[in-house]
């Protein structure tokens, strides 16, 4: 006699506010195309991003530099795990060449963790940032970098020596979950991370941002808050996480638009000088738009004369 087949639990529903529609305009597949002819990898392909098909739409891409192959594995990414291949020393000018066929006036660039280099990869942001400037001088840049796990000192100075105008690492989650969705990550390593690019250049803006429905609780949202303010953490991001694929950590709770509306306003509260907090907030999405407000709002700060917080 045939064992019954075991029945497959159905996969949880997103809420309406999740959901977004596939992307099918013309903006988008002129973008996608000209990211294969210049064989530039995106963040917004590879982590299956939620919003790429209005921002490439808006011929908004964010480029990832260093290959599509990342040395870890962390419970939340999409992007590939394995050896990645050697440098491509001709990716600093592609990304300068896109950046300037796009017409973009910001740029967001990142790139996957490559522990296998010596300097985990900075040298390569430093050139891209190069390229930007010698080939598109007026677009403003931001960085979102690894953490550079046991090379970090010499590797953000070089990249604060090189200007960017944001500097980007994200925490990801509360301390307490990093052993099981970031865990070749030190929560404290990335905290002085971006408190040593402050200390640097404070004119450069720091920003990083956080997942929540991991199965973090409220306060320790907060507490993360006040680590990144002690930081100098300018710009906080903050968006609902989605499960990419079965082999990932699942989504332990929905958080509500209003939630998110709350965690924003405390974190206003706290001295952020820009926050974003809904459920599809990305590191880079309207990246562009959010970095005029938040040097609009620095300029506000130095006429009232108030030194930024």
């Amino acid at each position: 006699m045939n064992e019954p087949l075991p029945i497959r639990p159905p996969r949880e529903r997103k809420p309406d506010w999740i959901r977004v529609k596939a992307p099918t305009s013309h903006g988008f597949n002129e973008t996608r195309q000209l990211m294969r002819r210049l064989n530039l990898a995106t963040v917004c392909e590879e982590a299956a991003c939620p919003n790429i098909g209005e921002c490439w739409t808006k011929k908004h891409a964010t480029v990832m530099i260093l290959g599509d192959t990342c040395t870890r594995a962390c419970a939340f990414c999409n992007v590939k795990t394995g050896m990645p291949r050697a440098v491509d020393l001709t990716e600093p000018q592609h990304v300068a060449d896109a950046a300037a066929e796009l017409g973009l006036t910001h740029i967001v660039v990142t790139s996957v963790d490559r522990d296998d280099l010596k300097d985990g990869g900075a040298s390569q942001f430093v050139k891209v940032i190069e390229a930007l400037r010698r080939t598109t001088p007026t677009t403003t840049i931001e960085i979102l970098t690894p953490d550079f796990r046991n090379k970090a000192d010499s590797a953000i100075e070089a990249i604060v020596a090189a200007r960017p105008d944001v500097y980007n690492h994200n925490l990801e989650t509360v301390p307490r979950l990093y052993p099981t969705i970031r865990p070749g990550a030190r929560y404290y390593a990335s905290l002085r991370l971006l408190e040593q690019v402050k200390t640097l250049d404070p004119s450069i803006f720091t920003k990083s941002g956080v997942m929540v429905g991991l199965g973090e609780e409220r306060m320790e949202v907060h507490q993360v808050m006040d680590d990144m303010r002690s930081a100098g953490i300018d710009f906080l991001t903050m968006g609902q996480y989605l499960q990419p694929t079965p082999k990932h950590a699942k989504v332990a709770e929905f958080v509500t638009p209003q939630a998110f509306a709350a965690y924003g306003a405390i974190a206003r509260a706290k001295g952020f000088l820009l926050v974003a907090a809904t459920p599809l907030t990305r590191s880079s999405y309207h990246a562009g738009d959010d970095f005029e407000r938040m040097r609009a709002a620095r300029e506000a700060q130095l006429k009232a004369g108030r030194a930024p917080a």
